[in-house]
């Protein structure tokens, strides 16, 4: 539980760092700045579960596997949730395996308080596995970390361009949207939104250059992690909660279908999923939790 405390104490103390050194801040600012960066660390709490990734087979039925890898930060392991079945991986590995008609066998390498830098040795060991579909979620920690957007958008093409040279189908979900998150006072906030934005656009043109298919969390998911921020944060008032975690997998389940070959000429909405029709999927494959988010 301390681990997964000191890890949101550092990256609300390196917002803080980052708003204070660029722009040529004054003085006043940057204390103030600073001085609500220590308050957000106050703010926010311990959570009181922590999963190991469920990795394995999904809807075995002794055939063939689709072979999925999870890559990223905390957000791409699922920490937050109540139960390793509300983990990300866990959700679209199972829809996967409805929506193919076979079984999935899930891989989780993603690592909490990962950086894009960090993608290097979990893409390292997901190769080894032979990947046929992964999807990354990476980014916030790049922004705490003050990483350049340009930077951070190279490394994401590099490491995608590792898993499409492997055959391998890519989706990346972008940097989240750090303005959501309400411990952190504003102007801190404003600070964190606007750097999220940033750095997730320049990841989308850096993925789809790479041959990935890139969707904006931050974009897509902001307005409802805003207006139901109760239910879609988890007690530590920082990372998503099992229904935030729903609403990024109901995003990332359509074109992690199109990297597998299962749905030719899918193209991926501008604008939030707000039923189940509006992903194309079959009525009779609609994933439980999917149609439970669109009832």
């Amino acid at each position: 539980m301390e681990v997964v405390r000191v890890i949101g104490l550092r990256t609300l103390r390196a917002v803080a760092m980052t708003a204070a050194t660029l722009g040529g801040l004054s003085g006043a600012l940057a204390g103030l700045l600073t001085e609500q960066g220590r308050r957000a660390r106050v703010a926010i709490g311990v959570l009181e579960h922590l999963w190991p990734a469920p990795d394995g087979v999904y809807l075995d039925d002794g055939g063939d596997p689709v072979r999925l890898v999870v890559l990223g930060d905390s957000m791409a392991v699922g920490l937050g949730v109540t139960h390793p079945s509300q983990m990300p991986g866990v959700l679209l590995a199972q829809a996967l395996a409805e929506e193919a008609g076979r079984p999935v066998r899930l891989s989780t390498f993603a690592v909490s308080g990962s950086t894009t830098r960090d993608l290097v040795p979990q893409v390292d060991a997901a190769l080894r596995v032979a990947p046929q579909v992964a999807v990354i979620i990476i980014g916030a920690n790049d922004v705490t970390s003050r990483m350049g957007t340009a930077a951070s958008a190279r490394l994401l093409a590099e490491q995608v361009g590792r898993l499409r040279a492997a055959g391998c189908g890519v989706v990346v979900g972008t940097c989240p949207d750090l303005g959501t998150v309400r411990p952190i006072p504003q102007p801190l906030r404003m600070v964190g939104h606007r750097y999220s934005l940033r750095l997730a656009a320049a990841q989308t043109a850096a993925v789809r250059r790479a041959g990935g298919v890139p969707v904006s969390l931050g974009n897509l998911l902001a307005p409802e992690f805003m207006a139901r921020h109760v239910d879609m944060f988890s007690s530590d008032r920082f990372h998503p909660s099992a229904a935030g975690y729903e609403a990024a997998a109901g995003l990332l389940l359509a074109p992690l279908c199109q990297v597998a070959g299962l749905w030719a000429g899918w193209n991926a909405p501008a604008e939030p999923i707000r039923s189940a029709a509006a992903l194309a999927l079959r009525p009779s494959r609609v994933p439980a939790w999917l149609q439970k988010r669109h009832a």
